[in-house]
């Protein structure tokens, strides 16, 4: 079945791995987490470009609770390779199946769209694709060189899958087209993974990180959890140890929201008091940056986060 011919508001046809899973209530959200509906003239425009242009963005796929408040500043995060993942992660939104022939005009359209939104600061991410046998690694490499020709200025971030299945030199295609930031989120703690992330392996995304400060020692790299799954905090605090083990330089985490009764529950929300307590524990293990609210999603406030990460370098490299 293509993309084309599916029906995306069906949840049988978006995610048919999770029909048989059994239905769970999703809990009411605290008033912490609420957010308006989208409607500003910001919104429609950043929608408009984004149709004009016949891009993804996992804003939408993925029900980003703060897309309202970043497509009205004309912030969107593209999501490239298609709509549809090879993997069936029990917290993700994104439809799974087999997907598409990859667009060799999306580069392009990306950075059409980038030009048109007047980004200063853009976020890349993709579907997983271990249908392909670099697993994207070059779209997503031409993608970053397509947007820097024509937004010489513009700051680029991608948040790419973990290229499992794919040889080493598909993570060495990505790093050598010179994203400002690299981004790959381990989503949540090792013992979660069977259940949560079961086609990922938890130490293999840590290595893959890890193998970025190696290729390129000046790339700034960034990764992220969420919350609310199940784990506690010590497995939490386990996690940033490992990713500061790897040099990871930016950390996210957020609250885990339950997309439809077919997804994995919400065990607890997580309080603001307790985000705060999380973001002052990893400054202190030494990230250069550190957004720990209900909120924070990878590519929330992204821009404003690199000009604060970058500043943290020089400041830590005396230059400031």
């Amino acid at each position: 079945m293509t993309t084309s011919s599916r029906d995306m508001n069906d949840r049988a046809q978006r995610h048919p791995e999770k029909a048989h899973r059994p239905d769970t209530p999703i809990l009411k959200k605290p008033d912490w987490i609420r957010v308006k509906a989208p409607s500003s003239d910001g919104y429609q425009k950043t929608r408009a470009i984004m149709r004009d242009n016949r891009l993804v963005t996992v804003c939408e796929e993925a029900g980003c609770p703060n897309v309202g408040e970043c497509w009205s500043q004309g912030h969107a995060t593209m999501m490239i390779m298609g709509e549809i993942c090879t993997r069936g992660c029990t917290f993700c939104n994104v439809a799974t199946g087999r997907p598409d022939a990859l667009d060799a005009f999306e580069p392009a359209r990306v950075a059409v769209a980038v030009e048109k939104l007047g980004l200063n600061h853009v976020v890349i991410t993709s579907v997983d694709r271990d249908d392909l046998g670099d697993g994207g690694a070059e779209h997503i490499a031409q993608t970053i060189r397509a947007v820097r020709r024509k937004n010489p200025a513009t700051t680029i971030e991608v948040l790419t899958p973990d290229f499992l299945r794919c040889g080493p030199d598909a993570l060495e295609v990505v790093v050598a087209a010179k994203p400002d930031v690299f981004n790959h989120n381990l989503e949540t703690v090792p013992g979660l993974y069977p259940e949560v992330r079961p086609g990922a392996r938890y130490f293999h995304s840590l290595r893959l990180l890890q193998r970025v400060k190696e290729l390129d020692p000046t790339m700034f790299t960034k990764s992220g959890i969420m919350v609310g799954l199940g784990e506690d905090r010590q497995a939490v605090t386990q996690v940033m140890d490992d990713m500061r083990a790897a040099d990871v330089d930016f950390l996210t985490i957020g609250q885990y929201l339950q997309p439809t009764p077919k997804h994995h529950v919400v065990s607890r929300f997580v309080t603001p008091e307790e985000f705060a307590s999380y973001e002052k524990a990893a400054f202190g293990k030494g990230f250069l940056m550190v957004s720990a609210t209900p909120l924070t999603r990878s590519s929330y406030h992204a821009g404003a986060d690199f000009a604060r990460l970058r500043a943290a370098r020089l400041a830590k490299l005396g230059q400031a």
